[in-house]
């Protein structure tokens, strides 16, 4: 055998397109891009286009959403728990923490904390402080003496502002909800109160009035006297007498 006559198996290698060639080789001229329009040029990505028409992606109604607040948690469930426990890599009388359980190997990432779930016996008495918890999570622990503590580890909770926002929302509602009349009858106790208010002060009022008696007679006779004018008021111009002629 030599060199010269060794080759690929056929099929193996593949000619490349050639271009131009005349009209006989298929590809010449517009070498199979067509004649003139807006898709005979390079570049072009026309897309969704539909010749100004509303595109068919625009025309379809949109459907669901995505939550960009949304938390990833990570979901153990107590069995699992109960079997890190038993085998010694979590201790049960210390507190179970999410620290604890990325140390024992049981979650990769600590992401927005961990989420326990319901599934699976558990025996021991179990102490936890973790994000969050499902209700049959809960029973479970807490019927074997357990406790859970809540507690978030990325400080992303609502502000306080959403919890105002809340109780005036729920006060608009229970407004709303409560009988007609409910309005009038307030308003009703409103005036009543005030009007024993001013029954009351009127009462205090009437003895002070008596015992100031005989020292108001005493001041009666200077203030008989003319009220001086104000200083405020303007003087009065007095009138001039009339000029007489000299004629006369």
């Amino acid at each position: 055998m030599r060199l010269n006559a060794l080759s690929d198996r056929p099929g193996a290698t593949k000619a490349r397109k050639r271009l131009g060639r005349g009209i006989g080789s298929g590809l010449g001229k517009t070498a199979g891009k067509g004649t003139k329009g807006q898709k005979a040029r390079a570049g072009v990505a026309i897309k969704g286009f539909e010749g100004g028409q509303m595109p068919l992606h625009r025309r379809l109604p949109k459907r669901g959403f995505k939550n960009i607040f949304a938390r990833k948690f990570n979901e153990l469930n107590l069995g699992r728990i109960q079997q890190a426990v038993d085998s010694g890599l979590i201790d049960g009388k210390k507190p179970i923490t999410v620290a604890t359980l990325k140390e024992a190997g049981l979650i990769r990432r600590t992401k927005d904390g961990v989420r326990l779930l319901g599934q699976g016996n558990l025996t021991a008495k179990l102490a936890f402080e973790i994000t969050g918890a499902s209700q049959s999570a809960i029973k479970a622990v807490e019927a074997k003496g357990g406790t859970i503590t809540l507690t978030s580890i990325t400080g992303r909770e609502r502000p306080p502002t959403d919890k105002i926002k809340s109780e005036r929302r729920a006060a608009k509602r229970a407004a709303k909800a409560a009988p007609k009349g409910g309005k009038a009858k307030a308003k009703a106790a409103q005036a009543a109160q005030d009007e024993e208010g001013a029954q009351s002060s009127a009462k205090e009022e009437a003895p002070a009035k008596a015992k100031a008696g005989p020292e108001a007679a005493a001041e009666a006779p200077s203030a008989a006297k003319k009220p001086k004018p104000d200083v405020g008021e303007a003087a009065k111009p007095k009138a001039n007498p009339a000029k007489k002629d000299k004629a006369e």
